[in-house]
């Protein structure tokens, strides 16, 4: 009465093995990565506005006229690189060149952006449990938040 079906199921096709898959390890690793190198794009972006700042004396560079402070700027710079190095296989990030020109409101916003930026990878880096990005994220929020505070009091 009934004809057999000849051909296989949709639905076996979509368990086919040769379909690659991620472990949850893997993709928060990959979003942790990504967090990491848009801080680092962010803190390099601060790092030349505070090299500039260092040429230009009469430049106002962080809130309330203070500066950047280029020398921590880079080493948060170098520390974040080896973290998204660590977590990509050894691949270092490709590093964007920094845009021309910085007002007191570019600096802000772009401290609020980095503050931003650390938060979202202390919260991944705590659902991986990695305690290394964790202090570095740490650290990172407490050296943006400051001009944060700063800028919310004036």
């Amino acid at each position: 009465m009934y004809e057999p079906i000849r051909t296989k199921s949709v639905h076996t096709m979509a368990a086919a093995p040769e379909i690659p898959h991620r472990s949850r390890e893997q993709e928060l690793d990959i979003r942790l990565a990504g967090q990491l190198t848009a801080l680092l794009t962010v803190t390099d972006e601060l790092h030349a506005l505070a090299t500039r700042a260092d040429g230009a004396a009469d430049q106002d560079t962080g809130p309330d006229g203070a500066a950047l402070d280029g020398a921590a700027l880079a080493a948060a710079a170098e520390r974040i690189a080896e973290q998204v190095a660590r977590l990509s296989g050894g691949h270092y990030p490709l590093r964007a060149e920094p845009t021309e020109g910085g007002t007191p409101a570019r600096t802000d916003a772009l401290q609020q952006r980095a503050h931003t930026l650390a938060g979202n990878a202390l919260a991944v880096a705590t659902t991986r449990a990695d305690t290394a990005v964790m202090e570095l994220a740490g650290e990172r929020m407490a050296a943006h938040a400051a001009p944060l505070r700063d800028l919310a009091t004036a």
